[in-house]
C-alpha cells in the first residue's frame, strides 16, 4: 500500500502544477502543456496522462466538484511511518489536502485572518453571503 501513498503525493503535485498554470496569464493552453510535459520530460508519467485525458474530456474539470475522498491507502502510509518514526512530509500534505477539499469553509483560516488583524493589524475580508468571498476589510491592502 506504500505505491497508493505515492500516488498521492504524485497527483497533488500534478494538481498544483495544473492549478498554478491556469492562474498563470502568460499560459494559454494548459492542457497542451501538460501533454507535452508526458512527451520526453522527467514529470511524464501514466498519472500524468490520465490528467491530460482527463483534460480533454472536461477542459476546466468543470464538471467535477472539488471535494476529494480518500480510501484509506494514504492514511495507512502515514500510520506505518509513525510506527516506524519515518517522515513523509509529501504524502502527509497530499492526504491533508484532500481533507481540506472537503470543508465548504475553513473555521482554522478565519482564526488565521482574525489573529494577523489582531497582532498586525493586517487586511482582512469581511465574510460574505453563504461561502462566497466576503468584501475586503481593514487597515490598507489585502496582505499575506
Amino acid at each position: 500500500m506504500v505505491h497508493n501513498g505515492i500516488e498521492y503525493g504524485l497527483m497533488q503535485a500534478y494538481a498544483e502544477g495544473f492549478e498554478l498554470l491556469s492562474a498563470a496569464e502568460l499560459i494559454t493552453d494548459v492542457p497542451g502543456v501538460l501533454q507535452a510535459w508526458s512527451r520526453g520530460t522527467v514529470v511524464r508519467s501514466w498519472l500524468l496522462d490520465l490528467l491530460v485525458d482527463a483534460l480533454e474530456q472536461d477542459p476546466g474539470l468543470a464538471k467535477l466538484d472539488d471535494y476529494v475522498e480518500d480510501s484509506g491507502e494514504g492514511r495507512w502510509t502515514i500510520e506505518e511511518a509513525i510506527k516506524h518514526a519515518v517522515p513523509l512530509p509529501v504524502i502527509s500534505a497530499a492526504l491533508f489536502a484532500r481533507f481540506a477539499s472537503r470543508q465548504d469553509s475553513s473555521p482554522a483560516m478565519r482564526a488565521v485572518a482574525a489573529l494577523r488583524q489582531q497582532f498586525g493589524g493586517h487586511a482582512v475580508r469581511a465574510a460574505g453571503p453563504a461561502g462566497t468571498p466576503g468584501e475586503h476589510a481593514g487597515p490598507g491592502p489585502a496582505q499575506n
